[in-house]
């Protein structure tokens, strides 16, 4: 630990009382293997007094901070070479009132653990999204969903919540209660500061008894209007392009007694090795993965249209699905009724349709699909946050109309990049943004600065005018942040400048960064300033009112 950290330490009155749980030498990866960086210290605070003291030592020693779960997006949002906070010892529930359903939790908690909690009190999460790995602040802070047409995002069954600002002191808001803060920190993207207890709606514990049935596309696309997202309560749809199919997953409550799924060969070692290694042959042979998509997902969901599967599970349970390998994820959103034309239009694109094919539209992408394989299926989800409200500033979600989820996923067998990934992306983004979609902010995207400015308008101002009284001297912000939605301003005294990218041992990029570098900041900038400090700092002094 750096010596000038060390004096700062000792000069807390509670020092004793208090622990600074931090350790050196962490290599941080996340889940997907895409993004690696060595934090200068690893801290995994147990108490709110720790989390506050973690924030007031980083802002005397000039040091940035990332908050951390699993590491689930596979994006470099989490990468930092300076100091970063896990909470996964910061994990309990405080609170539950079993008539109501309000649960008051730390926010380092799983949603595996909450899940898990909420059972023993015959409570439930209302709604899902496809793993449950993710701590509750990183999933609200991203903006995580579900698919269904009867509830939101995630963020919105959080009544109020705790965030520990760059000053050191804890605010508190929610509905009704410092409510600009509150819609900034639903979606903050880590950029606010660090999300520390949450009181979240829960709901009387549920059983889904579910079915899913592969059919042709052409059905789906048929019943797309009609009763396709209406039939139950919870709908999702896997499409695969190659053999023009679609797995439809719906879900309804039940009284009925659990009856777990058949076994599969697709989630059994045989098959995931079996598919692991056939994705892998496809690295130097991509014209294999029409075959791939074919074989692979016949054996998982049958090769006959109309082939059924069925199960009643615990909502915990029946709303996951297995992520299998390590991958790229794309997501957008994008107004439901865009779908049918979407999808068409990048089945034509990849298929190399023409005007002979009975399913061919034209997909005006003007990117060659010539040599371009990729991996199947996509994704397709839903939700209705149209009624939500207060509307987080940064929600990706149609405001006026249900919200469709596209998600392009690319594997990486073995920890390798696939070598569709540029292209494929290159021209499934442009499909969604001329559709008017927008990109989900854990995903990969290469999406930047004007274009999230011209999709976000007002809202992207308010939340920016808010994160700069909140954290005026970047503390929160590294370069996914400036890149994205941050801006053409000046760099701030604590934001971490990327310095440097390199291919790291095992597949991905180890990223390195410097905070303050290339700043212009009146005063002397140091990583071992002291009680100085506090007097460049009283701005960030002020506590934020409603």
């Amino acid at each position: 630990m750096d010596p000038a950290i060390a004096v700062e330490l000792s000069k807390f009155p509670d020092n004793d009382s208090v622990p600074f749980r931090a350790v050196t030498k962490h290599f941080h990866s996340t889940w997907a293997h895409t993004f690696h960086s060595i934090p200068e210290l690893y801290i995994q605070p147990k108490t709110l007094p720790e989390i506050e003291k973690v924030v007031t030592l980083a802002r005397r020693c000039r040091r940035r901070i990332t908050t951390v779960g699993c590491g689930h997006s596979p994006s470099s949002i989490t990468s930092t070479s300076s100091w970063m906070v896990n909470l996964d010892h910061y994990n309990q529930i405080l609170e539950v009132d079993k008539e109501s359903g309000l649960v008051r939790m730390q926010s380092g908690i799983r949603l595996y653990q909450l899940s898990e909690e909420l059972d023993r009190v015959g409570l439930a999460m209302p709604n899902l999204g496809s793993i449950n790995d993710q701590s509750i602040a990183g999933a609200i802070s991203t903006g995580t969903h579900g698919s269904t047409l009867r509830h939101g995002i995630l963020s919105a069954s959080v009544l109020s919540l705790k965030i520990t600002l760059a000053n050191g002191k804890t605010e508190t808001c929610g509905k009704g209660e410092n409510e600009e803060l509150f819609r900034a920190a639903l979606i903050s993207l880590g950029a606010l500061g660090v999300l520390s207890e949450i009181t979240f709606q829960a709901v009387p514990a549920f059983t889904l008894s579910w079915s899913q049935v592969v059919n042709s596309d052409r059905l789906m696309f048929d019943a797309w209007n009609k009763q396709l997202w209406t039939q139950s309560e919870f709908v999702r749809v896997w499409w695969f392009p190659y053999t023009k199919r679609a797995v439809v997953w719906a879900a309804d409550k039940t009284e009925q007694k659990p009856q777990p799924p058949p076994k599969s060969y697709y989630d059994a070692w045989l098959g995931y090795h079996v598919y692991h290694n056939l994705l892998y042959l496809a690295q130097f042979v991509p014209r294999t993965l029409p075959w791939i998509e074919w074989f692979v997902f016949g054996m998982q969901y049958g090769f006959a249209n109309g082939s059924r599967t069925t199960a009643i599970q615990p909502s915990r349970e029946a709303l996951l699905m297995n992520c299998l390998y390590k991958q790229f994820v794309n997501e957008w959103a994008l107004p439901l009724g865009k779908g049918p034309e979407a999808l068409r239009r990048l089945s034509s694109w990849l298929n190399h349709s023409t005007p002979e094919d009975p399913d061919y539209v034209p997909h005006d992408i003007p990117f060659s699909a010539d040599g371009l394989y990729v991996h199947a299926p996509v994704e397709v989800r839903v939700t209705d946050s149209s009624t939500t409200t207060p509307r987080p500033h940064l929600d990706f979600t149609c405001p006026d109309e249900p919200t469709l989820y596209l998600n392009a996923t690319l594997y990486r067998p073995y920890n390798m990049d696939p070598p569709c990934r540029a292209r494929y992306y290159q021209g499934f983004e442009f499909l969604m943004k001329e559709l008017g979609g927008k990109p989900h902010w854990a995903k990969n995207f290469d999406v930047y600065g004007k274009e999230i400015e011209d999709m976000y308008r007002e809202d992207l101002g308010e939340w920016r005018k808010l994160r700069d009284e909140v954290d005026p001297e970047g503390m929160f912000v590294g370069e996914w942040h400036r890149q994205i939605i941050m801006g053409d301003g000046k760099r701030l005294p604590l934001e971490e400048v990327e310095v440097m990218r390199e291919r790291a041992r095992g597949g991905g990029v180890l990223v390195k960064g410097v905070v303050g570098a290339a700043v212009e900041w009146e005063g002397e900038l140091s990583t071992t300033i002291s009680e100085d400090s506090f007097e460049h700092l009283r701005e960030s002094e002020i506590t934020v009112k409603g």
